[in-house]
């Protein structure tokens, strides 16, 4: 199922358009959503005015630089429940909002504020609002990312003291081929865990109409997400999701390989539901099937882009873990050690804390997610012991230490 990691890139499709100039995007109108009704979009309007109302009531005027709309709504692809009511929002809303200065001081000075605001916001809205500081220089100066370029090539500018200025600052993020294959394995980090805290909710006693619908949310994400991965590592990544499904129809075609296909395949599915999401009932067993055939999906994918990142072959999770070669991103020990520290409350000196946290991310997500399976639990729990640096007593104990460590280094 996995290919050979040093595989060649499928070509470059004549039918693929070429990229639009950000200044000529920007210019155009988009809506938040791609079918919403006009209620849905009027409301989505009001709350980025809300929003920009708020953010300048709490930041001085000479500071604030912008408020920039990302995420699906910011693309004109955020998710429309349809509700007896009419339509109604159903992602997270996701503003950045550009402060002068340094992010950490901003952070310190404002983080609460704005933490507060959005509190105040997310019942008025109905989904919950999220503000992440920035700054303009730090937008555009940043090494090139799926973050970068999706909001790059996809955003709604709220408010901005030069709006004409924003597409010229974050050009250089505009080319999909720049983002590197770690981008795709921080990608596919992020939404298998999103599998393991799904699992953990599956596994209680009583399921909660909010827990289905989380279990069921992270599914498509992972879905989805397989995809996304695959079309890093072939250069082929697009902000929009329907695109980068058409263009994952066409490395599917050209590979003619069951992996392309079962990717293909799910990714139409996280595609659908990214779109338009259904809270329609669906029992327990129906989660517990639809989970175990993503978390194998996730499983043989992240294999697969590890193999071409790091240049070797792994068959299986236990090839992986036990490999020595470096798999985070580079940095010093020391600087390590400082990283590590602030996701752990007691620290249990090993070698492992010497390497990137990221790499015991990958190690324990691994283990915890794919591995029960493949390895027995005790060998199992002396390899977490060594990447977690301590035994909890109980397989939730294990999550909530891995869900620490992974804050620190998503």
């Amino acid at each position: 199922m996995m290919a050979d990691p040093q595989e060649s890139t499928a070509p470059t499709f004549a039918a693929w358009p070429a990229p639009v100039a950000l200044a000529a995007l920007a210019a155009q109108p988009r809506r938040f959503t791609l079918d919403g009704d006009d209620a849905l979009e009027a409301h989505l309007s009001r709350a980025c005015e809300q929003v920009v109302s708020g953010i300048r009531g709490l930041v001085p005027g000479r500071s604030l630089e912008a408020v920039i709309l990302g995420g699906g709504y910011g693309r004109g692809e955020g998710g429309v429940l349809a509700c007896d009511g009419g339509d109604q929002p159903y992602n997270d809303l996701e503003f950045y909002v550009a402060i002068r200065g340094l992010r950490h001081l901003n952070e310190f000075l404002y983080h609460r504020r704005l933490e507060v605001l959005a509190e105040i916001l997310t019942p008025i809205v109905g989904v919950e609002v999220e503000f992440k500081v920035t700054s303009l220089h730090e937008l555009s100066a940043k090494p090139a990312s799926m973050f970068s370029y999706d909001l790059a090539l996809g955003h709604r500018v709220a408010w901005a003291r030069d709006p004409e200025g924003i597409p010229a600052l974050l050009e250089r993020h505009g080319d999909a081929g720049a983002i590197p294959l770690s981008e795709a394995s921080r990608l596919l980090m992020n939404r298998s865990s999103g599998l393991l805290f799904a699992r953990e909710k599956l596994d209680q006693a009583e399921l909660t109409p909010a827990d289905a619908d989380f279990v069921k949310r992270n599914i498509a994400k992972a879905q989805l997400a397989c995809g996304d991965a695959v079309l890093v590592a072939h250069g082929q990544y697009h902000w929009s999701c329907r695109r980068r499904h058409r263009r994952l129809e066409g490395l599917a075609g050209y590979a003619h390989d069951p992996f392309y296909k079962a990717v293909l395949l799910n990714h139409a599915i996280g595609v659908q539901f990214k779109l338009r999401p259904e809270r329609q009932e669906q029992t327990r067993a129906d989660m517990e099937t639809s989970w175990t055939e993503v978390s194998r999906l996730t499983r043989a994918c992240w294999l697969w882009t590890e193999s071409r990142r790091l240049g070797r072959a792994f068959w299986t999770v236990r090839d992986y873990v036990g490999s020595s070669c470096p798999k985070g991103p580079k940095s010093s020990p020391l600087s390590n050690v400082v990283l590590n520290a602030r996701a752990e409350r007691r620290v249990r000196w090993s070698r492992r804390f010497a390497a990137h946290p990221r790499e015991r991310v990958f190690h324990t997500l691994s283990l915890l997610l794919w591995a029960p399976d493949e390895i027995p639990d005790e060998e199992r729990h002396e390899l977490l012991e060594n990447e977690i640096g301590r035994r909890p007593r109980s397989r939730e104990g294990w999550i909530e230490a891995y869900r620490t460590l992974w804050v620190h280094a998503r």
